[in-house]
């Protein structure tokens, strides 16, 4: 007879599932300061896609500004694509799938990453942190995310995942 009721109890719940898969994500990215992933997961719990801050596609690293300091021009900031818009322009499927969906990102999105959320259909943005919560960008985001019903929360865990290749 098997023995009903004794799986493994230490297993990732979905929202540290997917929240590993963006950090895994922010892996790729060539920032030198700032590593972002994104996972973007139907109300089915599939995952629809995956995106990381960087260059935008053709923008060879090696001659990207990476910069935070300095002139507008010779700074990152007008150039990178952020891990949230990556993972929307990434989809290659139907957008209506996007309708309902979910967003895990480690940090709270800033308000043009927030307009793309809103306009894409996503439902709920889990973060895990608000460093830049007293910045204009982070007010503006929680307020377009408050007025057009879009949830957001941040993940608590006490898991360390560590992840070895």
């Amino acid at each position: 007879m098997t023995n009903l009721g004794s799986f493994r109890k230490d297993y990732l719940t979905w929202d540290e599932y997917f929240m590993a898969i963006a950090k895994l994500s922010a892996m790729r990215s060539k920032d030198p300061n700032t590593q972002v992933g994104a996972c973007i997961v139907g109300d089915d719990n599939r995952i629809l896609s995956i995106g990381y801050n960087g260059a935008p596609n053709g923008f060879k690293d090696d001659k990207f500004p990476w910069e935070r300091e300095g002139e507008p021009l010779d700074t990152k900031y007008l150039y990178v694509v952020h891990a949230e818009r990556n993972a929307i322009l990434n989809y290659r499927g139907n957008r209506k799938d996007f309708e309902g969906a979910r967003l895990y990102v480690y940090l709270f999105p800033c308000n043009e990453c927030a307009k793309e959320i809103i306009q894409a259909g996503i439902k709920e943005v889990v973060y895990i942190s608000d460093k830049y919560a007293d910045t204009d960008e982070t007010i503006a985001s929680k307020r377009l995310l408050d007025e057009c019903g879009v949830k957001y929360r941040q993940l608590k865990s006490n898991k360390e995942i560590v992840i070895e290749i």
